[in-house]
């Protein structure tokens, strides 16, 4: 193996490896309930992150999606309270003022509050907010512009399309940092405590415009640059060959999601028809690729270091999957108040999701120890 692919060496990591890893966690986080095995994945995320983030504008983006995840828990909780009409539990925590609504909306407003019922919202909201933390880590490992490299060529068009949704939100970060900074470079008051706190509230709303629509603008003129520079340019092709791809592409798509359903449903023909749904879009994919005429300088590695970060996070999606096919009972919770089941063997394939930390590359910026100052200063004589 050549040295610029050992774990060691320092080296941009293949995108779609962190995507895949992170895909295998926002699977095993979808399969629980568990707020023990919910956590360690969203920590894992945070570590993994912090190991191998590089200094790029995209690296920013985990913390908006944190931000976000937050956010949601906090929505889950605040609906729950205000709107839900299952008053479960007898521990009541408060009464809010109810408003009279029509009966059989199935809608309330304000009412009983009740311990049980908060601790449901939360654990569902720690859920989603699992997985955010998990395309965060994604979206700011793997850059999305060297993601559309390995897009077959045959997916062009949704390729512009997904590099548009991949680059929103680091731009979107990267942006508000840009306006953060230039806020306070103008003198911008920080303050503290409530009337900090709506000050930010107000500079938010006047400032949430311009940020949403550079974020986007910036997206946009990447994917009209992609599209002048020739990204998805054709050669000749007959029309017979055009037909046969897309008769491959779409018989694909409809044997992947009848297998699917077949193996959600739990029914025997789920198995194949995913297998047979797979080939023939591969199928399809390779053979409307052979009319793109483009070519890839400098084309991103997939060795080792790609092969067992992909590795870990299989195993630990597998980890939880074995549990619940045979316990159940760990990834679920008796009642929201109950303390959680601590599954091991779930927790063992998560953490083995953490070594990507150590076995993924080096960034190449990370890489580089800061120079002391006696180093500054000889370089400068230099």
């Amino acid at each position: 193996m050549r040295a610029h692919h050992r774990p060691t060496h320092p080296r941009v990591l293949h995108p779609g490896a962190w995507w895949l890893w992170a895909i295998a966690l926002v699977a095993a986080a979808s399969r629980t309930a568990n707020p023990v095995v919910l956590l360690t994945i969203a920590a894992v995320t945070f570590f993994v992150f912090s190991a191998r983030r590089a200094d790029t504008p995209w690296a920013a983006s985990y913390a908006l999606f944190f931000r976000l995840a937050l956010l949601v828990i906090a929505l889950h909780v605040v609906f729950q309270a205000l709107l839900s009409t299952r008053t479960q539990g007898l521990t009541v925590l408060f009464t809010l003022p109810q408003l009279p609504l029509p009966a059989g909306t199935g809608l309330k407003i304000g009412g009983v509050v009740t311990l049980e019922a908060v601790l449901a919202a939360l654990w569902h909201g720690l859920q989603l907010a699992t997985i955010f933390c998990c395309i965060g880590a994604a979206n700011a490992l793997g850059s999305a512009r060297r993601l559309l490299r390995s897009v077959p060529a045959a997916l062009y068009e949704v390729g512009i399309a997904c590099v548009i949704a991949l680059t929103f939100a680091p731009q979107l970060a990267t942006d508000a940092a840009r306006v953060r900074t230039a806020g306070r470079m103008r003198g911008a008051p920080v303050r503290r405590g409530p009337a900090g706190l709506a000050e930010r509230v107000r500079r938010f709303g006047r400032l949430a415009m311009p940020v949403l629509e550079g974020a986007l603008e910036r997206s946009v003129d990447l994917a009209a640059a992609m599209d002048s520079r020739g990204y998805g340019r054709t050669t000749g092709e007959s029309v017979r060959a055009r037909r046969a791809t897309s008769a491959l592409v779409l018989g694909g798509s409809i044997g992947l999601l009848a297998g699917v359903y077949g193996l959600l449903t739990a029914h025997g023909y789920g198995a194949p028809l995913l297998l047979g749904g797979s080939a023939l879009a591969v199928a399809g994919l390779w053979l409307g690729g052979r009319r793109s005429g483009r070519s890839r300088y400098r084309p991103d590695p997939w060795a080792l270091p790609e092969l067992l970060v992909v590795a870990c996070g299989l195993v630990a999606a597998g980890a939880v999957f074995w549990t619940g096919a045979t316990s159940p009972e760990l990834l679920t919770l008796a009642s929201p108040t109950a303390l959680p089941p601590v599954p091991l063997v779930a927790l063992a394939g998560i953490l083995v999701a953490a070594l990507p930390a150590v076995l993924a590359p080096p960034p190449p910026e990370a890489a580089a120890p800061p120079l002391t100052p006696r180093a500054q200063t000889a370089g400068a004589a230099a």
